[in-house]
């Protein structure tokens, strides 16, 4: 299983009236921590696309536990609990506060697609090649 953490610290544009990060704002957290975590492995988006592969966003599934508030340090772990065998890699995130209270858990799936094309790929073997060790037993 491949994991990664990232910190993000809460700005007062990201808060709503009552004090609590706005419900729209975790899509952003989600994607800072699958950003950081690709760079973590040596890869970036920016070379992924290089390489002539998109990944779009198909499905994000979120539920809030907790609330997050201005200037809280947020911890956002990140886990691909399968290796991609298909078109598709699915991200986990968690998302806690200071005091380590989970605060909001989100599922993430994205599918590799053919820059060129737009149709579905498989996994690009660079990034496989990156990710796969995770997954060796």
């Amino acid at each position: 299983m491949w994991k990664t953490e990232t910190q993000v610290r809460v700005r007062y544009a990201e808060t709503d009236q009552m004090n609590v990060v706005y419900h729209g704002n975790y899509a952003q957290y989600f994607e800072v921590a699958r950003a950081e975590g690709i760079r973590s492995i040596g890869l970036t988006y920016r070379e992924i696309e290089a390489h002539g592969y998109l990944m779009p966003l198909v499905e994000l599934h979120t539920k809030y536990l907790r609330p997050a508030h201005y200037d809280d340090l947020l911890t956002i772990k990140t886990e691909i609990r399968e290796l991609p065998a298909d078109h598709r890699i699915e991200y986990h995130h968690e998302v806690y506060n200071e005091a380590g209270k989970l605060l909001t858990v989100g599922r993430v799936v994205l599918y590799f697609l053919l820059a060129t094309t737009r149709e579905k790929t498989t996994i690009p073997e660079f990034l496989r090649a990156k990710i796969a060790p995770y997954f060796a037993e």
